[in-house]
């Protein structure tokens, strides 16, 4: 059997360490599907419903393993279909490789069935971006695409015309006149020294050393370096605020723990932005500058991977340039231990009276049923090591206060595009890396609804991952966000009949329960938590729940009583659940 181009690409894949391709078939990729069907023992190809799922698995896969996650789909539509989870990636900083299909070279610019010209399409979203016209550019375009997506930290692009897919692996179509030969390269990848320059640790040293009230804002950049986080804490007496998606940098119950800032974070972490005279970012480049220090208020250290970053968002004095395991291991031996631990001790009972406050709105006595609820029950009914997937929306505050980092539990959304409905794809990628643990997608019922096709991939590749819809019948954020502007909400509330997307459970031949009552809550996620195969519970929770600021301030107050005055609907609802909350608090 002649070898074909496509086999030459599935091959440097497989040397890359690929195992994995996220896909949907196509005519325009029917020759690199005969690569992954001749390499079918070597790489699995994960059969999809939609395009842009694909692209959020593969980017899981990379946020989830840090290996590059690469997803498959056809000419036109099929490549189109891509750009919102590769956005995603992007805007995440994960490496990701995109391949797609392409008319034949022989009719490219006529106008052929589906001519969309995937390269210019893709030019924002990609790191690298590669028209392949010639057999001879593979398998070197392969190793420069790959390579790139890892050192730039985001995505690569490969289109593929339909015959060059099938044309013989050695083919060299061309003679050559430059004085150069086609890419003769390796499938080798190494990363940049992570360790900062010797007069950066010391300047920053020297910034911290001297802090009286220090402050740590960890991210995603820091998720690999939770020994060395929690041991710079401990030697500066510093809380650590985390992002959201750094919420597993360090468990959720450490005393140096203070939640996230912002509009889903905590009260002691808003406080601590306050009150700090230095802060230390460690692996984040945190975009909401409200919720920072004012410049000059704070002195500023961070430690970052990429120099573009570094200091982008505040004055920053010592903008470090490394990884944050070695760099902090290297900045380690350079720290005094604070002798006074007070400023330490006000956030840790800060952040005792803000648990309580936030347990007390795990009520089973709310009906309909608190969302806070929901993910308590969650919460306590998952593993000690399980996955947590999430959607954007009300969810993320509920999963961001009520999902808590113990052990190795680990946690992924959609960070800077913040876009709905990956909860689900990314629950299903996580699922195939790691087989062996507990893999939980908490979604939206508008983010599940755009893509709960992929439930049924999920049921019809064996995949044991956990579904909970928090229901609300509503764009539940939007709602917020219109009323926090002063508007009453317009055109955010799902009408009659509200979904039951257990049925749909069912139908896949998962296990599915539609939830109303309270006192049902929990014990169906714990059986659903137990189910041997794919389990979805969807929750119908109280759509008028606030998910409230971790620090109210004036004008938002002001703007939401606006928004009343103007005739905001279900007002009387919403006064109610606010008054129960407060309520349940004080009780607390």
């Amino acid at each position: 059997m002649t070898r074909i181009v496509s086999e030459t690409l599935i091959e440097r894949l497989v040397a890359w360490g690929v195992d994995t391709v996220f896909g949907l078939p196509g005519d325009g990729i029917n020759g690199i599907m005969e690569g992954l069907r001749r390499h079918r023992d070597r790489v699995r190809f994960v059969l999809v419903h939609h395009e842009e799922a694909a692209a959020f698995m593969a980017t899981a896969h990379a946020k989830a393993t840090g290996r590059i996650g690469v997803c498959l789909a056809t000419s036109g539509p099929g490549g189109i279909h891509l750009l919102n989870g590769l956005y995603d990636a992007k805007l995440d900083h994960q490496p990701v490789l995109a391949i797609t299909g392409m008319q034949e070279t022989s009719v490219l610019g006529t106008g052929y069935q589906q001519e969309v010209h995937l390269d210019r399409l893709f030019e924002d979203v990609a790191e690298y971006n590669l028209l392949v016209d010639n057999p001879a550019q593979l398998p070197g375009v392969v190793d420069i695409a790959i390579r790139t997506a890892y050192a730039r930290r985001g995505v690569a692009h490969l289109t593929i015309p339909n015959d060059v897919q099938v044309a013989p692996a050695d083919a060299e179509p061309y003679p050559q006149v430059a004085p150069a030969r086609p890419p003769a390269t390796a499938p080798i990848y190494l990363s940049a020294p992570g360790i900062p320059r010797h007069e950066d640790l010391e300047a920053a040293a020297e910034v911290l050393n001297s802090a009286e009230r220090p402050a740590i804002l960890a991210g995603a950049g820091a998720l690999h370096a939770r020994d060395e986080v929690l041991a710079v804490a401990d030697a500066l007496g510093a809380p650590v605020i985390k992002t959201l998606p750094g919420k597993a940098v360090i468990p959720d119950d450490s005393p140096f723990a203070v939640g996230g800032i912002g509009l889903l974070g905590t009260r002691p972490g808003e406080q601590l932005i306050e009150d700090c005279d230095t802060l230390f970012m460690i692996g984040t480049n945190f975009p909401y500058t409200k919720h920072l220090p004012e410049p000059g208020k704070a002195r500023v250290v961070q430690l970052e991977a990429d120099p573009v970053r570094a200091g982008v968002r505040i004055p920053t004095e010592v903008p470090m340039i490394g990884d944050a395991k070695q760099g902090l291991a290297a900045l380690l031996p350079m720290l005094k231990r604070a002798a006074d631990r007070s400023h330490l001790d006000t956030y840790v009972q800060a952040m005792e009276r803000w648990r309580a406050e936030m347990a007390a709105l795990q009520s089973p006595d709310r009906s309909p049923i608190a969302p806070q609820y929901l993910m308590a029950c969650v919460d306590q009914a998952a593993t000690d090591d399980a996955i947590l997937t999430c959607d954007s929306g009300t969810i993320a505050t509920w999963a961001a206060r009520h999902w808590t980092i113990r052990g190795a539990r680990g946690f992924y959304l959609s960070g800077n595009l913040a876009t709905m409905a990956p909860g689900l794809p990314y629950a299903i990628a996580v699922q195939h890396a790691y087989p062996g643990r507990q893999v939980i997608a908490f979604v939206g019922d508008g983010g599940f609804a755009m893509l709960m096709a992929e439930f049924l991939t999920a049921a019809q590749h064996g995949l044991p991952i956990k579904v909970i819809v928090n229901n609300n019948n509503s764009l539940g954020q939007i709602l917020w966000e219109q009323m926090v502007l002063g508007y009453p909400e317009h055109g955010v509330r799902f009408g009659q009949p509200p979904a039951d997307y257990s049925a749909w459970a069912r139908s896949c031949g998962g296990h599915g329960v539609k939830v109303r009552d309270p006192g049902d809550l929990a014990g169906a996620v714990r059986q659903a938590l137990a189910h041997d195969g794919p389990a979805l519970i969807d929750a119908d929770v109280n759509p008028d729940e606030p998910p409230m600021p971790g620090k109210v301030t004036y004008e938002q107050a002001k703007k939401f009583a606006e928004a009343f005055l103007k005739g905001q609907p279900h007002k009387a609802s919403i006064a109610t659940t606010l008054f129960k909350d407060k309520i349940s608090q004080l009780g607390g």
